[in-house]
């Protein structure tokens, strides 16, 4: 696709993976077709940055617990969205409520559940009856 041979197409995916270019290759799963179930939700952080390490140091905190899939910091409202996974919503609610809002420094939060994905990672995850319609017409 490229226009280039196999061989340096390889040397420079081993090289971006020496360099942590590429950090890593993860499938994209639709969980709806999956027997595994779990809830996700987006979790907005408002937090007072630290005066010495401004938002890494809360940054690092909030990667450092198991439910937190993501943690990206954002412009806007909130300083901080993370993406969080649990086993139900109740196990969510109560990760906000005695973990990530107990933090030293966080303002408030705000919960988004996250009931369909429709697009993840690039890759189209849903499509409408409409599209599954596999009947033929027939004049």
């Amino acid at each position: 696709m490229l226009g280039e041979p196999e061989d340096y197409i390889r040397a420079q995916i081993r090289e971006y993976e020496s360099k942590g270019i590429i950090k890593g290759y993860q499938a994209v799963v639709n969980w709806e077709k999956a027997d595994d179930s779990y809830v996700e939700a987006l979790i907005e952080l408002k937090v007072t940055p630290k005066r010495e390490t401004g938002f890494d140091e809360m940054a690092e905190l909030c990667m450092a617990f198991d439910e937190v899939e993501s943690v990206y910091l954002m412009a806007g409202v909130y300083d901080f969205a993370l993406i969080v996974r649990g086993e139900t919503m109740q196990d969510i609610a109560m990760f906000v409520a005695k973990k990530l809002s107990t933090i030293d420094g966080v303002l408030s939060t705000g919960t988004h559940f996250i009931m369909r994905r429709y697009k993840d990672r690039g890759q189209k995850l849903f499509s409408s009856e409409h599209d599954n319609d596999e009947r033929s017409l027939i004049l």
